[in-house]
């Protein structure tokens, strides 16, 4: 009898043989930009996060992309306010396509959906993974800015999706253990992934705790024992309101605009914008196309569509 992971590697149509050459991120070369969030521990905040970046950039006008990473426990459908009729789970057991996941909710951003309670998404062989990744690739070259949103921890599809990235966002909380965790996983970032710069984003913050200090805190361990970079990303805080925005599916950069945590993300969005925008302008007529643009709310109507 063929077990879960050999079923869902031939679901995929995978070969069996070992992967030859690193997964790099050469083989995307239409200009989109990817954007991995991560972080060392669980419960940190990432999702949301995710959410709301995506949200910020869909809002500048860029066709956005979210890649729910966190293969066996999807959560972003929930965050995005989204009920996808298929999934990554449907894929593999060969009742649906890739694009057939695709589904684009109220505010304009388009979610790749994972999978429910599906163990064997969690623990994908090296064949597996590559296959999965080209085929992301491939529906990502379609848009402007892709946002993964990986699983908690240090495993290998963390990893994959790390390596593939022009940016990724580490976030943390205040907390000691996810400090430690966020060490662990910049660490292995550094020394499996190739990176050499991470974004830092502190997130869940309450009042008295300062951002800024949170991540000097971190910037210690790495300035002493490793080759890598932190750039200082923002804090979110820790709101009522933010918090049951998001147990309704609703963007807290969208209910809570003037929030300094929208802010924070709208910064940092527009940052990793204009670098694009920076790495396209040998391109004129593109580059002007999409020179940046906030699209006001009352334009985003709540009319989902579906690739």
């Amino acid at each position: 009898m063929k077990g879960p992971l050999l079923q869902a590697q031939q679901a995929l149509g995978l070969s069996f043989a070992p992967v030859r050459v690193p997964i790099t991120k050469s083989a995307r070369q239409s200009g989109t930009r990817i954007i991995t969030i991560t972080s060392g521990k669980g419960g940190v905040g990432k999702t949301t996060i995710t959410a709301n970046l995506a949200s910020v950039f869909a809002r500048l006008g860029r066709k956005t992309l979210v890649v729910d990473a966190d293969l066996g426990l999807a959560g972003l459908d929930i965050a995005l306010g989204v009920t996808p009729r298929f999934d990554l789970g449907d894929v593999l057991d060969g009742h649906a396509s890739l694009d057939d996941t695709l589904v684009t909710g109220a505010f304009g951003v388009t979610l790749l959906p994972a999978a429910h309670g599906r163990a064997e998404l969690a623990s994908l062989g090296t064949a597996a993974r590559a296959s999965l990744l080209q085929s992301v690739e491939e529906v990502a070259a379609r848009f402007d800015v892709v946002l993964v949103d990986t699983g908690a921890g240090i495993g290998a599809t963390v990893l994959d999706f790390a390596a593939i990235a022009d940016d990724v966002v580490l976030v943390v909380t205040p907390d000691p253990v996810a400090l430690r965790d966020a060490y662990a996983m910049a660490k292995i970032l550094e020394r499996r992934s190739g990176r050499r710069e991470l974004h830092v984003l502190a997130n869940q913050l309450t009042a008295g705790t300062d951002g800024l200090a949170v991540h000097r805190r971190l910037e210690a361990l790495t300035d002493r024992f490793l080759d890598l970079e932190l750039h200082y990303a923002g804090a979110v805080r820790y709101d009522v309101a933010i918090a049951e925005s998001c147990a309704h599916g609703v963007p807290f950069v969208l209910s809570e605009p003037s929030s300094s945590s929208a802010r924070v993300l709208g910064e940092l969005a527009m940052s990793m914008d204009a670098r694009s925008s920076d790495a396209r302008a040998f391109d004129a007529p593109a580059h002007a196309a999409r020179t940046p643009r906030l699209v006001p709310l009352h334009a985003m109507s709540p009319v989902a569509a579906r690739p």
